[in-house]
This record gives structure tokens, C-alpha cells and sequence, in this order.
């Protein structure tokens, strides 16, 4: 098998700590190895370095090589403009030789958190041999531990596979409201929407040949002029590969995993991560605490100190400080959209 690792993106909910030149996939967040590190750790044991892609941007990409020095310094592809999900993962597939193209390929993002790495590799192998045994894409769905809104959902259809607990995805839904939430968890027949998929790769290049034929067209052009790739790249339609070809397939599937998921999207996450149980708080750095609780505090350098306050996220990172109560972390890109209104690109 081959992987993708989908490594461009900025994580601005993560700000101040993650910044434009080194967003949340190259933060150490736990322990001494960055998110990106981790996930290429995670897929090592099935695929080698020579076997793995990454897409990332032209800001980042000497930075994802030196995190990355196993993987072919060619295979760290540099998008010109971020155009969505669907146009980086086509445009990476077809970049990769055509013998290679016949395996199966697993595109994952790289800021996921795994606690159960061996639980997630054994989900993956039964999907990548599903994928090359019946040429079937699938979707890596995780078993919801809570009503959550910040997920998509994957309805459950017939086992597919019933000794390799291989399921149809009936439907795909994006973020619900608290109540759908709700009712999709009590019902047991949907799982939280990961991100990741395993397809051949010819596979997937046919379904954008049939679904997204404005796409096709442009990676043919590419193809043709690949010294034209700063032109021909940004008139790429910008799409996501869930709502471009992921929705549109009648025939989908889907392998459940209980491996301690999480895209540790907000700081409100990490703190969930990183505190010894929910509600004791969590530290990183130089902090001092007094007559507090649930306080998710982070000193990149300096101290930060707290005082007579609860569940709040305070970050103390370069050149700026955060201060958000823990449910409002979801918030933080609104910072980032404001300091972007006022031209703080200094602070970006």
C-alpha cells in the first residue's frame, strides 16, 4: 500500500501557538514528536517511507522535509493555492508513477491524534485489503464516544463483510445541530466521520474522470504542461473529496475503529487529552496556579500565572496571549479572522 499525508492546513484554532509557518501538524502538542511525525510513525509498520506522499503548501514544505527526512524529498508535493481537499488528493495521486497507482492508497490527515496506534494499523489493513480485493473505496469511520457537533456522520447500512466487520455507508451528513447528535449516537448506527480513506489509485482518478470532470480536465492540462503548474493549478476547481465524490458514490464502505480518535480540532480537545482526569486541568510549560481548576494553561516560553478561575484556555506563545473559556476554543479562528481584517500579519 502507499500513503497520502494531507499536511496543508493552517490550524487556526490552535493560534497563538500555531502560526502560518508552523501550523498545528508540526507542533510537538504531546511529548517530543510533532502531529505530522506521529501520523508517518503511526503508518510505518504497513507502509515504508519510499511508499508515502505528502501534500502540503510552498510555506511549508521545506519544513515538512526536515520533519520528514525518510520520505523521497520528490514526493513532498507543494500545492501553489490551497484549492480543498478533492484537487490535492487527485492531483497527488496522479503525480505518482502508474505501477503505483494500481496499489491501494490510504489519505490520512496529518493532525490527527491516535491512542491506540496497533487498534488503528489493523482497521487499516483490513481496509486496504478490501480495497485491493474488490477494488472498493472506503471511508474510516470511528466509533462516537459522545454526541459531538464538530463531526460529520456516517450512517450504517448491510455488513459487507461480516468475519472482517466491513460495513455499506448508507449516507453521509456534515456537522449536525446538538439534538441530531444526539439521536444519531443513541441509535448505534452511525459513526463519526474521520477523514481518511483507502481506494486504489486509478480507482479514485476514474471517480473524478465521473463526478468532477472540470478537475479531470485540469490534471490532464497539468500533466501536459507541468511547467505551467503555477497557473494551471489555482483554475482548479476548490472542492472537498467528501462532498465532490464521497457523497455522490452508491457504493461506499466503511470499517469501524475503536483506536482513541481524535483531531484534536481545539484547544478545548488538547486540554481533554492532556489532563489526568475531566475537569483537573492540564499544564505545559512554566505555570503557576492558585485557587483554580480546569484550566488549560501553556507557557511557550515566560510564566503563565492564574488566579480564582476555572475552565478557561490560557496560552502564552511568541508574541501574543490567549485567553478563551474552554467550550469557546471553537471560536479561536475568529481572533485569526480579526488580526487578518486589522493586516496583523505579524501576529499570523
Amino acid at each position: 500500500m502507499r500513503a497520502l499525508i494531507l499536511a496543508g492546513g493552517t490550524g487556526t484554532r490552535f493560534w497563538p501557538l500555531s502560526r502560518r509557518q508552523r501550523p498545528k501538524q508540526l507542533l510537538e502538542l504531546e511529548g517530543d514528536r510533532s502531529l505530522l511525525r506521529r501520523t508517518r510513525d503511526r503508518i510505518l509498520p504497513l507502509v515504508e517511507p519510499e511508499g508515502i506522499w505528502v501534500v502540503t503548501t510552498r510555506l511549508l514544505a521545506d519544513s515538512v522535509r526536515r520533519e520528514l527526512p525518510e520520505v523521497p524529498s520528490s514526493q513532498v508535493l507543494a500545492e501553489p493555492e490551497g484549492r480543498n481537499t478533492a484537487p490535492a488528493i487527485a492531483w497527488a495521486v496522479a503525480s505518482m508513477p502508474p505501477d503505483v497507482r494500481n496499489e491501494a492508497v490510504i489519505v490520512l490527515p496529518a493532525d490527527h491524534r491516535v491512542e491506540e496506534p496497533e487498534a488503528f494499523r489493523r482497521g487499516v489493513a483490513v481496509a486496504v485489503e478490501e480495497a485491493e480485493r474488490k477494488d472498493r473505496v472506503l471511508t474510516l469511520g470511528i466509533t462516537p464516544r459522545r454526541p459531538d457537533t464538530g463531526y460529520g456522520y456516517l450512517e450504517l447500512g448491510e455488513l459487507v463483510d461480516r468475519g472482517r466487520n466491513v460495513v455499506a455507508v448508507e449516507r453521509f451528513t456534515e456537522k449536525p445541530d446538538v439534538e441530531t447528535a444526539e439521536r444519531f449516537v443513541r441509535s448505534g448506527r452511525y459513526l463519526w466521520n474521520a477523514g481518511i480513506f483507502v481506494f486504489r489509485g486509478e480507482t479514485l482518478l476514474r471517480l473524478v474522470d465521473e463526478h468532477l470532470p472540470g478537475l479531470a480536465r485540469g490534471l490532464r492540462s497539468l500533466e501536459e504542461s507541468p511547467d505551467r503548474l503555477e497557473e494551471l493549478y489555482r483554475r482548479l476547481p476548490r472542492v472537498s473529496i467528501d462532498y465532490g465524490i464521497m457523497e455522490q458514490l452508491d457504493s461506499i464502505a466503511t470499517v469501524p475503529l475503536e483506536c482513541g480518535w481524535s483531531d484534536l480540532g481545539t484547544w478545548e480537545a488538547l486540554a481533554e487529552v492532556l489532563e489526568g482526569s475531566p475537569g483537573q486541568g492540564a499544564s505545559r510549560g512554566e505555570t503557576v496556579t492558585v485557587d483554580s481548576r480546569g484550566n488549560l494553561l501553556w507557557a511557550e516560553r515566560g510564566t503563565v500565572a492564574v488566579l480564582g478561575v476555572e475552565n478557561l484556555v490560557v496560552v502564552h506563545a511568541g508574541d501574543a496571549t490567549l485567553v478563551v473559556p474552554r467550550n469557546r476554543s471553537q471560536e479561536v479562528r475568529r481572533i485569526v479572522s480579526e488580526l487578518e481584517r486589522e493586516g496583523r500579519t505579524d501576529l499570523l
